[in-house]
C-alpha cells in the first residue's frame, strides 16, 4: 500500500507516464516517415520552420521534429535512439535536467530538442565540459544537422574573432562553458560592435550539467591584466610561519580548514616584524600576507590541492582530479604558496570583468541539461536554475552488484586490503578502475601494485593528456587502472572480449568523496548497458571525511573488540552514517554555493547596467542626447549641492563658477552676474544654455561626423575605466563584509546596500568624467578608440587581484560641513567626503 501511494505521489513516475505518452506518438510515425525519400525528409525542414513562423509553436512541431531526427540519425549515423532517448530528448526541450545513466547515449539525445529549438532561427548551444569532446560531438552529431538543412559550428580557444563569428551564427554551436563565458565577457570590452561574436542567447544545452553548474558554480570567468607587487613581504611572511609550533602558535580546525594564530604566535608575529599592534590599521597587509602564508602551510597540501610542475604551482580540480593549467588562487593565497615551495613568485592580475557560470547561464532564455547524477542536487538545481531533475530509466536494467562498503581501523590496513582484491581479480584476468580522490593517493596505490607485481595504468592530474587513450583500454582483459575522481568523464569504457564471463569491470573506491555525486559517477563506469560489474568501496577510519565527520566512537568500539587491520566491518548502518555526513557536506557547500550567488547577483545587476549602456553606445550612431543628459546631471547635482541651503547668504555661487570654469566653459562663458538673486532652476537653465553654446561651437570646428566619434571614445573610455576600479572596489568590500556579523548587521544586506552607493556613486562620477572630457578635452583629428588596459588574459577561476588598494577614508568625530575635510583634500567637507 505504501509503495503504491509513493509511486502515485511520485513526480517522477508521473512524468514518465507523459512521457511516455509522447515517445508513443513519435514511435508511430515511424512507417510513414521510413517511405520519404532523403529529399523529402530534408524538405520536412523547411516546412517545419515555416509552419513555426506561421504561429506554430515548438511544442506542437515536436512529435514530427523528433521523428523527423530519429530517421534521419538511422540513415546517416546508422543509430536508432532508444524510446529512453527519446524520453531524455522531450525532458531537454522542456528546459529541465535528463539524469541518464553512463552509456545510454546522451550525445544523441541531445540531437532531437538542438534540431527543434533550431527552427526558430535563433541558435542553439550544446556546451561540454572539454574541446575533445566538442570537437567529436560536432563533428559526428554535425553529419546528422547538416543532412537535415542546418548549419553547424564549433567555438574553440585557438579560433580568431571571424572565426568565432561564423561559428555563433550557425544554427548549432558547439563549445565549452569557459569559451562561451568568455566571449561574452569580451563581447562586452569590444570597441566596435563589428567585433562582438555573440548573439543574444537563446537556448543551451549543458552536458554534464553537474560538473558545470554545482562543481564549478563558485568558479569565476576572469578576463584579467596584471599588476605589480613586491615579492619581498610574501617571502618574509613565509620566513616567519615557518617559525611556528602548532597549537602553541596557531590553531587548526580540520573540519573548516580554518587557520587562526593564538595569542602567542601574535606576539611572535609583532616581534618578529618589529611592529607595536599586528592589528592596527596600518598593519592590515602584513597581516592579510601572515595569515596567506599559514594558510598556505597548514592547509595546502602539495600532491593533493595542487601539484608544481615545470617551476610553476598548478591547482588539482578536487572535483575531477584535473590539472586547472592557468588557474591562480587568489588573494594572494597563490603567492604564498610559490614562496613555500620556493618557486618564482608571480605578479598579482587586475579583474577587467568577471561573471560566474551560475549568473551566465542564467542569461539563456532556456536552459537544459544532461548527467548521470544529478538527483542527489535537484534542490539546487530547482532553486538556482528552475530546472526540474527526471531519472530516465536504463534502455536495459542495471545489474551491476553495488557491495557495502568495508570499513578499515587504519589507512594501512585498507590499502593492503585493496592491494589485495586488485592482485586477486587480476589474476584471473577482471579489469579493474580503481578510483582515487587525491593525486598522493593515486601514486601510493601505484607503488603498492608495483612491489606486489601487479601491471597497472595511473590515469591522474599529472597525466591525463593521454586519458582517451588509457579509458579506451580499460574494459580490457588483465587492465588494472588507478584514476583520480574524473575517471574518464563523458568516454565510455566498453568492455573487451571474455570480461563479460569474468564478472565485467570491477570499480574499486579508495574512499568516499564528499559529494555522493562523484562517487555515483565512480560506479557509473561499470555496468553500462546492461552489461555485469561490481562495485566496492573501501574505508578506513582515518580518511578525511571520517575523520571530519565522527568515527572517533566507532574507532574506540574497534579498539575495545580488539579488531586488528585485517578485519574490516561490513555494515549497512556504517555506510548509512557515511551517507548521512555527505549529505551534511553537500548541504554546507549549496550554503556556500547559495551565499555566492547572493553576493554574486549585487554585482549582476549592475553589470547588466553597464553593459547595456555599453551596447546602446555601440550601437548609436548619434550621442548627442546621452552626453548632454549626463552633462545635465552633473550640472543639476553640482547646483543643487552649492545651493543647498534655505539661507541665500550661505549659497556659494563663487565656488560654484569657479566649478563650471574648471569643468565644463572658459571663463567668458559664466560670469556671477549671469546668476545672481536667482532661483537654482533658473541657474540650471542658465549654465545648460552656455554648455549647448559651447558643445555647439566645439562641433562646427569639428565637423559632425568627428564629434559622433570623439562622443563614442570619451564615453567607452570612461565607462571602461569607471567600471574597472568599481570592481575592484566591491571585491574589496566583499573580502572584509563578513566582519560586519560581529556588529550584529547581515554581511549580504550591508554589501548590497554599500554596493547600490557605491554604484549610484561610479555612475555619478562616469557623468562628472564625461562632461569635463567632453566639454575640456583638445579634440585630435586622428581619433582611435582604445582599450583600458592592453594585454588582458582571460583565466578561469580566482584571479589574484588588483595591487593598487585605495586608503579607505575613516569619519570619526563629527565634522562641521564648512569645515575642511579631514581627508586632507584642501576642500570643505560639503565639497568633498560630506557630499
Amino acid at each position: 500500500m505504501l509503495g503504491l501511494l509513493k509511486r502515485i505521489f511520485d513526480s517522477n513516475e508521473r512524468k514518465l507516464k507523459e512521457l511516455q505518452e509522447i515517445v508513443d506518438q513519435i514511435e508511430a510515425l515511424e512507417p510513414e516517415y521510413e517511405k520519404l525519400t532523403d529529399e523529402q525528409l530534408v524538405a520536412k525542414t523547411d516546412e517545419f520552420k515555416q509552419r513555426y513562423q506561421a504561429g506554430e509553436t515548438l511544442d506542437d512541431l515536436l512529435v514530427e521534429a523528433y521523428a523527423v531526427v530519429r530517421e534521419g540519425s538511422k540513415r546517416v549515423l546508422n543509430m536508432r535512439p532508444y524510446p529512453v532517448q527519446l524520453m531524455g530528448a522531450i525532458v531537454l526541450h522542456g528546459g529541465d535536467i535528463a539524469e541518464m545513466k553512463t552509456g545510454e547515449g546522451k550525445t544523441l539525445a541531445s540531437t532531437m530538442p538542438a534540431y527543434l529549438n533550431a527552427l526558430t532561427g535563433e541558435g542553439v548551444h550544446i556546451i561540454t565540459v572539454n574541446e575533445y569532446l566538442a570537437d567529436r560531438d560536432a563533428r559526428e552529431m554535425g553529419e546528422l544537422f547538416r543532412f537535415l538543412g542546418l548549419t553547424v559550428g564549433l567555438n574553440v580557444n585557438s579560433m580568431n574573432k571571424t572565426e568565432k563569428r561564423a561559428a555563433y551564427q550557425a544554427d548549432i554551436t558547439y563549445g565549452t562553458n569557459n569559451e562561451f563565458g568568455f566571449d561574452y565577457l569580451r563581447d562586452n570590452m569590444v570597441l566596435y560592435k563589428e567585433q562582438m561574436v555573440q548573439r543574444p542567447l537563446n537556448f543551451a544545452i549543458i552536458d554534464e550539467v553537474d560538473s558545470i553548474l554545482i562543481d564549478e558554480a563558485r568558479t569565476p570567468l576572469i578576463i584579467s591584466g596584471s599588476a605589480r607587487k613586491s615579492a619581498a613581504l610574501y617571502q618574509q611572511a613565509n620566513t616567519f610561519v615557518r617559525t611556528l609550533k602548532k597549537e602553541v602558535d596557531y590553531t587548526y580546525d580540520v573540519k573548516t580548514k580554518g587557520v587562526q594564530l593564538s595569542e602567542e604566535g601574535i606576539t611572535k608575529a609583532e616581534n618578529f616584524f618589529n611592529v607595536d599592534n599586528l592589528f592596527d590599521l596600518n598593519h592590515v597587509t602584513l597581516t592579510h600576507h601572515i595569515n596567506q602564508a599559514l594558510k598556505a602551510h597548514v592547509s595546502m597540501h602539495r600532491d593533493m590541492d595542487y601539484v608544481v610542475k615545470e617551476g610553476k604551482v598548478v591547482i588539482v580540480d578536487q572535483f575531477t582530479g584535473r590539472l586547472m593549467e592557468g588557474r591562480r588562487y587568489s588573494d594572494g593565497l597563490h603567492q604564498a604558496i610559490e614562496a613555500k615551495e620556493g618557486l618564482p613568485i608571480q605578479n598579482e592580475s587586475m579583474t577587467l570583468a568577471s561573471i560566474t557560470f551560475q549568473n551566465y547561464f542564467r542569461m539563456y532564455n532556456k536552459l537544459a541539461g544532461m548527467t548521470g547524477t544529478a538527483k542527489t542536487e535537484e534542490e539546487e538545481f530547482r532553486n538556482i536554475y528552475n530546472m526540474n531533475v527526471f531519472a530516465i530509466p536504463t534502455n536495459k536494467p542495471v545489474v551491476r552488484n553495488d557491495r557495502p562498503d568495508l570499513i578499515y581501523k587504519t589507512m594501512e590496513g585498507k590499502f593492503n586490503a585493496v592491494v589485495a582484491d586488485i592482485k586477486e581479480r587480476n589474476k584471473k584476468g577482471q579489469p579493474v578502475l580503481v578510483g582515487t580522490v587525491a593525486v598522493e593517493t593515486s601514486e601510493l596505490i601505484s607503488k603498492l601494485l608495483k612491489k606486489a607485481g601487479v601491471k597497472h595504468n595511473v590515469l591522474n592530474a599529472k597525466n591525463h593528456f593521454r586519458e582517451a587513450e588509457i579509458i579506451e583500454n580499460a574494459g580490457e582483459k588483465f587492465a588494472v587502472t588507478i584514476a583520480t575522481n574524473m575517471a574518464g568523464r563523458g568516454t565510455d569504457i566498453k568492455l573487451g572480449e571474455g570480461v563479460k564471463e569474468l564478472g565485467g569491470l570491477a570499480v574499486i573506491g579508495t574512499e568516499r568523496h564528499e559529494s555522493r555525486r562523484i562517487d555515483n559517477q565512480l560506479r557509473g563506469r561499470s555496468g553500462r548497458q546492461g552489461d555485469p560489474g561490481e562495485s566496492q568501496f573501501y574505508l578506513s577510519m582515518e580518511d578525511d571525511l571520517m575523520r571530519r565527520f565522527g568515527s572517533d566512537n566507532m574507532k574506540a568500539m574497534m579498539d575495545r573488540l580488539n579488531m586488528d587491520d585485517s578485519q574490516p566491518i561490513e555494515s549497512k548502518m556504517v555506510s548509512k552514517a557515511v551517507e548521512s555526513s555527505q549529505k551534511r557536506v553537500e548541504g554546507n557547500n549549496f550554503d556556500a554555493r547559495k551565499n555566492v550567488l547572493a553576493y554574486d547577483d549585487v554585482l549582476r545587476e549592475q553589470r547588466e547596467v553597464i553593459y547595456q549602456q555599453r551596447y546602446d553606445v555601440l550601437n548609436s550612431e548619434n550621442l548627442y542626447d546621452v552626453v548632454i543628459g549626463m552633462i545635465e546631471e552633473v550640472v543639476n547635482d553640482t547646483v543643487d549641492m552649492y545651493t543647498s541651503d534655505e539661507d541665500r547668504e550661505a549659497w556659494d555661487l563663487d565656488a560654484l563658477i569657479e566649478y563650471v570654469h574648471a569643468n565644463l566653459v572658459e571663463s567668458n562663458y559664466l560670469t556671477k552676474a549671469d546668476i545672481e538673486n536667482k532661483e537654482p532652476e533658473v541657474i540650471k537653465e542658465t549654465i545648460m544654455e552656455k554648455v549647448v553654446q559651447k558643445y555647439q561651437e566645439k562641433e562646427a570646428e569639428l565637423g559632425s561626423e568627428q564629434m559622433r566619434e570623439f562622443e563614442k571614445v570619451i564615453v567607452l573610455r570612461t565607462v571602461d575605466t569607471k567600471w574597472m576600479d568599481h570592481i575592484d572596489s566591491m571585491d574589496q568590500l566583499r573580502q572584509g563584509i563578513h566582519l560586519r556579523a560581529y556588529g550584529q548587521n547581515d554581511p549580504l544586506n550591508e554589501y548590497q546596500m554599500e554596493g547600490f552607493a557605491m554604484f549610484e556613486a561610479m555612475v555619478q562620477s562616469i557623468n562628472e568624467e564625461v562632461a569635463r572630457f567632453i566639454m575640456k578635452a583638445q579634440v585630435r583629428h586622428n581619433l582611435e578608440r582604445q582599450e583600458v588596459v592592453k594585454n588582458a588574459t582571460a583565466v578561469t577561476g580566482d584571479q589574484s587581484k588588483k595591487q593598487k588598494k585605495k586608503t579607505p577614508f575613516v569619519k570619526g568625530e563629527t565634522v562641521g560641513r564648512n569645515d575642511p575635510c579631514p581627508c586632507g583634500s584642501g576642500k570643505k567637507y560639503k565639497h568633498c567626503h560630506g557630499r
